[in-house]
């Protein structure tokens, strides 16, 4: 027995001790063609500075066997293409699989050294100028991004967050009505559980970081392939699963309980399988009979898949997929103690619930060297349901031990609202990439969406005495058609002009924007400078619901009085400059102005304009609508950073701007966006402890301080017999709230074991629970219905988020 336990300490001990190493491997592809590059040397430098070697194969592949794990320099050579310098991160419990995508030199003289690619720079080599790369690890290791793309991108000069328990952004004061999120190219519904139809955010996004490649974010004057936006674009890529081991990442945290699992699904051939899913683990806690202090538990669960079949003679052929179903009870009608109302929806209890799914066919192939085809056909169905039943109440005393106690007595409950919209799409994706020799690239393509509403929506009268019905449609939806063409110009080894033609078709409408013409231009100078500009014109659809809305003529026929609106088109202009020094620091800046027109706005002299839509949880009704609104933005946008090579980071990022606009009633106002200003600083640092760098511990922080919301005068008569908050209209916006302030910070520990990763983290959101103002609310006072009907909403308060995970290979897989 001794002798036995002996054997069991000595392997846990060994173990323990073990040098834990990895695979690194990956494929090397024309930026432009993504033809593979053959021959490339590949160069991992260890932390002894000895160097690890590899060439590319015929695919482009290279791979590298037993890397310690740690974080490592990575350098790509090639005498026909520029060099590509970036780093890699190496853990136990996962192979690192990597696709880099390099530039072909003009010239061919090997004394010309270019890098290529630096952290940060986008992956679509027509983008020039307010474009952004973020990568899987960027949103998890910045504190309060959640693992969440968007709260990612609120740390970008430019970009804000809307409300801190959402994740809508704000571009360059525009509304979040603006942002776009593509998969494969292809348009898809809003990516977020307990979202708002029309909106693009929501508390929790359905996308999880963990399926995701490294992906582009678009502010400004983007290439022609993009469309239907005026604000900001998220081009998102689906990583493939590991082809050659069997993987699995399990994780459990406030945010969700979730498992992945990857690895190939032939040993005969690279084809891979990607598959996930998340539960929310709050509603699992009140499943078990856990109580969490609130019966309002979000019930939400998403999911997503990938699987990527390598064809014959270069060709791709992936399905994926992606999906989330969410619900919510809010019940006011079961609290018996007496408090005062925070919101106006305390005389309710509230049921909510959203769902969306998609799931495409995408194919790739090179045809060439210089020649290359993407097609992708998908499918996808949005749906938010709610209905809202309302509350007498009344409050009761009664004496216990001689101590009064007041209690809240439900007389009657009855259904004043409900509601059920769905927005079904079937899209195509058509493009191709031809080089022209080494100087010119040319794109040219199509996107299509078919789209089908069924749209369901009744309230109470004011009188209490009978519905009336505001949506009732059921039918198609019209098409949405967007060709484009682009042109990229290499004028030289260090100057770039891209140039480009998009149109945009929406027959519903009868909407047409015929010709947007993008350009671009970039110059890297020399000292590690560049240079940049971009200028583009832009058109946007409303959101869909609001053209179904409809009215009722004197003869008692629907009306749909919106259904004709135009789009919303916007021109952008940016300018920028870049310069890079020594230990991964850069700084950058950039000016830009956008003129936004044929904003909807109210046929009858108004503030109201669709420029201020799009955040929070409340649809909005538009009275009849014409495109004559306009607006304008512009500001200064500075920019300072270390990118995180080794151990340290830090990001400051400072946005000043102005953001303007005017209604039918020609009075020029602020936007319900316009803080004026916006700061952040971003830093982490990470230490590595123990023998082989097994151990490390990670430590981030983030301060964001920020002009307050946009507010206006109440007309409190209005306010009072409405039941909801009624502002003035002549004195929209005219009001600021105090400036907002939050901290975030973070900490985790990672351990690589022999096989295995275990993480362990905790978010501390908002640590000093500072009480930001998001805006006023309709509160009446039970105990005294004399007191204005009003309260200060805040936003998010102090919340820790901390989770566990897990990485570490299955049994299978092929032989290395």
């Amino acid at each position: 027995m001794k002798t036995i336990l002996t054997v069991l300490f000595c392997a846990f001990v060994s173990h323990l001790i073990a040098q834990p190493t990895q695979t690194v491997r990956g494929t090397v592809l024309d930026s432009e063609s993504d033809f593979p590059v053959f021959g490339a040397q590949v160069i991992l430098t260890l932390s002894d500075s000895s160097k690890l070697k590899a060439m590319t194969n015929d695919d482009g592949v290279f791979e590298f066997l037993n890397v310690p794990v740690g974080k490592y320099p990575l350098l790509i050579k090639s005498s026909v293409y520029e060099n590509y310098a970036n780093s890699v991160e190496v853990n136990s419990g996962r192979q690192t699989v990597l696709e880099i995508k390099v530039k072909e030199r003009i010239s061919e003289v090997e004394e010309v050294v270019v890098t290529a690619q630096k952290p940060g720079e986008v992956k679509n080599e027509m983008a020039t100028v307010s474009a952004q790369q973020f990568s899987v690890e960027e949103t998890e290791r910045y504190a309060g991004s959640r693992g969440d793309p968007a709260r990612m991108a609120s740390n970008f000069a430019g970009v804000q967050g809307a409300d801190d328990s959402r994740n809508d952004i704000v571009v360059r004061g525009n509304s979040p009505l603006g942002i776009v999120y593509k998969v494969e190219g292809i348009d898809i519904p809003n990516p977020s559980h307990f979202s708002v139809s029309g909106s693009s955010g929501g508390p929790v996004s359905i996308i999880n970081n963990k399926s995701l490649a490294n992906s582009d974010f678009f502010m400004s004057a983007f290439p022609a392939e993009y469309g239907n936006s005026v604000s900001g674009i998220f081009d998102l890529k689906l990583r493939n699963g590991n082809s050659k081991q069997h993987e699995f990442t399990g994780q459990f945290g406030f945010l969700g309980t979730e498992v992945l699992a990857e690895g190939p699904l032939s040993k005969k051939s690279n084809a891979s399988y990607l598959i996930m899913g998340r539960y929310s683990t709050l509603s699992l806690f009140q499943f078990m009979g856990i109580r969490i202090g609130t019966d309002a538990v979000p019930v939400y669960g998403d999911g997503a898949f990938k699987f990527n079949f390598p064809m014959k003679k270069g060709g791709q052929l992936s399905l994926w997929g992606m999906g989330g179903k969410s619900d919510i009870k809010i019940l006011v009608s079961e609290q018996t103690d007496y408090t005062k109302e925070l919101y106006g929806e305390g005389d309710r209890d509230q049921y909510f619930g959203t769902g969306m799914a998609v799931a495409g066919l995408t194919y790739k192939k090179s045809l060439s060297e210089r020649t290359f085809l993407t097609t992708t056909f998908s499918a996808s169905i949005e749906n938010q349901h709610s209905h809202h039943d309302l509350l007498n109440r009344s409050l009761d005393t009664t004496y216990e031990g001689g101590e009064a106690k007041v209690h809240i007595r439900v007389d009657s409950i009855y259904r004043i609202m409900g509601y059920n919209f769905d927005i079904s799409k079937y899209s195509g994706m058509f493009s191709i990439n031809h080089k022209i020799g080494k100087q010119h690239i040319i794109k040219t393509g199509l996107n299509a969406d078919v789209l089908t509403f069924n749209m369901r929506d009744s309230v109470l009268n004011t009188a209490g005495t009978q519905f009336i019905n505001r949506w009732d449609y059921k039918g198609q939806g019209g098409i949405l058609i967007q060709p484009f063409f682009q042109w990229k110009y290499r004028i030289t080894e260090t100057m770039d002009f891209t140039a480009g033609l998009h149109a945009q078709y929406y027959s519903f409408s009868n909407a047409l924007s015929p010709v947007e013409p993008r350009l671009g231009w970039k110059w890297v100078m020399k000292g590690n400078q560049k240079l940049f500009a971009g200028a583009g014109l832009h058109s946007q659809t409303q959101p869909y619901y609001t053209y179904t809305y409809h009215l009722d003529d004197p003869s008692g026929n629907k009306v749909y009085h919106n259904r004709k609106m135009g789009f919303t088109k916007s021109m952008h202009s940016a300018l920028g400059y870049e310069k890079n020094f020594k230990k991964g620091f850069q700084f950058k800046t950039e000016v830009y102005y956008q003129y936004l027109y044929e904003v909807p706005v109210t046929v009858q002299p108004s503030s109201f304009s669709m420029i201020n839509q799009g955040s929070g949880f409340a649809r909005f009704f538009p009275d009849t609508l014409k495109n004559t609104g306009t607006g304008v933005n512009y500001g200064l946008e500075l920019t300072l950073q270390k990118f995180f090579d080794k151990s340290f980071y830090i990001l400051t990022t400072v946005s000043i701007y102005d953001s303007k606009y005017k209604g039918s009633d020609g009075i020029e106002r602020n936007t319900s966006y316009n803080g004026l200003y916006t700061a952040n600083i971003l830093f982490g640092k990470e230490f590595q402890l123990g023998k082989g760098k097994k151990h490390t511990i990670g430590l981030g922080g983030k301060i964001t301080v920020a002009g307050g919301k946009r507010y206006g005068y109440i007309n409190l008569p209005e306010t009072s017999a409405q039941k909801e908050l009624i502002f003035s209209d002549s004195l929209f916006n005219t009001r600021q709230f105090k400036d907002y302030f939050r901290a975030d910070l973070k900490i985790s520990w990672k351990m690589n074991a022999r096989k295995v990763t275990h993480e362990i983290g905790l978010d501390l959101v908002n640590i000093l629970n500072t009480r930001n103002i998001l805006g006023l609310a309709y509160a009446p006072d039970l105990a005294d219905p004399s007191k204005e009907p009003l309260a200060e909403k805040t936003q998010l308060g102090f919340l820790p988020i901390f989770y566990y995970r897990i990485s570490f290979k299955l049994a299978g897989g092929k032989k290395e």
